[in-house]
């Protein structure tokens, strides 16, 4: 049984984001070392120490990392995470990356972690521009950001940069207090 972290689920209609905690160092390790699962996350299986240290919870707040657990088995199925970008303002907001176990992809589990992480960003904390990185290469994943929601709106190198905004005339609430 995992000891839950005193951060809330984030709930989607596919799937369920539950913080990380060191608990799931094992799941994660595994995960992060396998070159399939890291292919287009830095291209490189990472230590034990590595995923410890980046992926367990212990950026917190700075970083808030998730487990993208699939509802329909609650089996855990990839990762999530957010981080806020510095200087806030009435364009505060950051970006979000997501990798998924190569089975769960296709399955609309992607899109569905994406929506609901971007929702809870847009009304709980306030975001007004979320953004991702993908690899221009990994087409599975700019078509899984467009049907999240994202648009394109720059090229960076071998990287594109992607957004989603609240719709048009609903701005994002202020953080919740």
């Amino acid at each position: 049984m995992r000891d839950e972290p005193p951060h809330g689920v984030v709930e989607g209609g596919l799937t369920r984001l539950v913080p990380t905690a060191e608990a799931d160092l094992e799941l994660l390790a595994g995960w992060f070392a396998d070159p399939g699962f890291v292919r287009y996350w830095g291209g490189r299986p990472l230590t034990r120490a590595e995923v410890a240290a980046k992926y367990t919870g212990r950026r917190r707040p700075a970083v808030e990392s998730f487990l993208v657990l699939a509802r329909s088995t609650a089996a855990p199925v990839g990762y999530i995470q957010y981080a806020a970008a510095d200087g806030g303002g009435p364009e505060r907001g950051g970006g979000i990356d997501l990798v998924l176990l190569p089975g769960a992809q296709g399955e609309g589990l992607g899109p569905d972690a994406a929506r609901a992480l971007v929702r809870h960003l847009h009304t709980e904390l306030g975001w007004r521009r979320v953004t991702v990185d993908p690899e221009a290469s990994n087409t599975r994943a700019v078509r899984a950001w467009t049907k999240a929601g994202f648009r394109l709106v720059d090229r960076r190198g071998s990287r594109l940069l992607m957004e989603c905004r609240p719709a048009p005339g609903r701005p994002a609430p202020g953080p919740a207090g």
